[in-house]
């Protein structure tokens, strides 16, 4: 489906599949660890997008070790290009982020440059979940590439970098 909701016109620039490579670490980390990500965010025709998210460790080689994290949830936007932002984690938390979307380049209709910033307005964990505290997330479209970063208040730790990954529109 290629025609979305009205709504989303300031979140349109992120549908798609996106796969590149990050990097994943933490001061709790004994060292940073390469990752692959593919990232798919699309739409039905409703006023949201769904967000899938899977992460793998890499060699040397940029080949797949093993799978790291895996996110789902939904981008919901608000008005005066507000959005919500709703991620569930299989370790056991649940997030909603709440921020800003900016539009910064549009050629021919078509939206060359946004950012989204991110806060989260509330963490809940199960009881088996690790402690995730706060965090900070910034979604980029930079050169038609998808930058991100997360830097994350967790285990005792104040808000640090935790992930950042460049990720290319596939097909």
């Amino acid at each position: 489906m290629s025609d979305y909701h009205p709504e989303l016109a300031h979140l349109s620039w992120l549908i798609g599949t996106w796969v590149g490579v990050g990097v994943v670490g933490y001061p709790s980390m004994p060292e940073d660890i390469r990752i692959g990500q593919e990232l798919s965010i699309s739409h039905d025709g409703r006023p949201f997008l769904t967000h899938f998210s899977r992460t793998w460790e890499l060699d040397e080689a940029g080949e797949r070790v093993k799978p790291l994290a895996v996110e789902a949830g939904f981008w919901r936007p608000r008005p005066d290009n507000q959005v919500e932002f709703l991620l569930a984690h299989p370790t056991g938390f649940v997030e909603v982020w709440v921020g800003k979307v900016e539009v910064t380049g549009i050629e021919n209709a078509v939206i060359t440059g946004a950012r989204a910033e991110l806060d989260t307005d509330a963490i809940v964990r199960t009881e088996s979940a690790k402690e995730v505290n706060a965090g900070k997330r910034l979604y980029g479209l930079v050169n038609g590439d998808l930058a991100w970063v997360y830097d994350m208040a967790a285990e005792g730790q104040k808000l640090a970098s935790h992930i950042s990954a460049q990720l290319k529109k596939q097909g």
